[in-house]
């Protein structure tokens, strides 16, 4: 796994409007993945803080990339659960978003995401997910 695949996934796996939020793979390891969410007025609400709706499509498509590093390759999967907690809003900056596999079993993954702001560090939302391995 490197980080030219991690970051070929995108045209390769993801709808158009996943491919439109400008995600870039910062770095990986085995089962974890951080990317970069550029701010951007189109995912901004009044005042510049990005909108829930995008950081959950981040950290959703940012778990999808984890399991690709747990595996080492792409293996088709879809989302059972997804718990978030938007802990303070983030303004003005771009986002990293953290996603670890917790455990990988043969038909299902668990994991978890922290979104923190890529100037300050602070955490912003925090995120559990279930994925049924297909």
């Amino acid at each position: 796994m490197d980080k030219t695949v991690l970051q070929g996934a995108f045209a390769a796996y993801f709808a158009p409007w996943v491919q439109a939020l400008d995600l870039q793979v910062e770095s990986f390891g085995e089962g974890m993945v951080v990317l970069r969410l550029p701010q951007s007025d189109q995912l901004s609400r009044a005042g510049g803080m990005l909108c829930g709706q995008a950081m959950m499509a981040a950290a959703d498509t940012a778990m999808v990339l984890a399991l690709m590093s747990q595996f080492g390759e792409f293996r088709p999967c879809t989302t059972v659960q997804m718990n978030t907690s938007f802990l303070k809003p983030l303004s003005n900056q771009d986002a990293l978003v953290e996603a670890r596999v917790l455990r990988a079993g043969k038909s299902l993954a668990f994991g978890e995401i922290d979104i923190r702001g890529a100037d300050d560090g602070k955490s912003c939302c925090r995120a559990s997910t279930t994925y049924a391995l297909l």
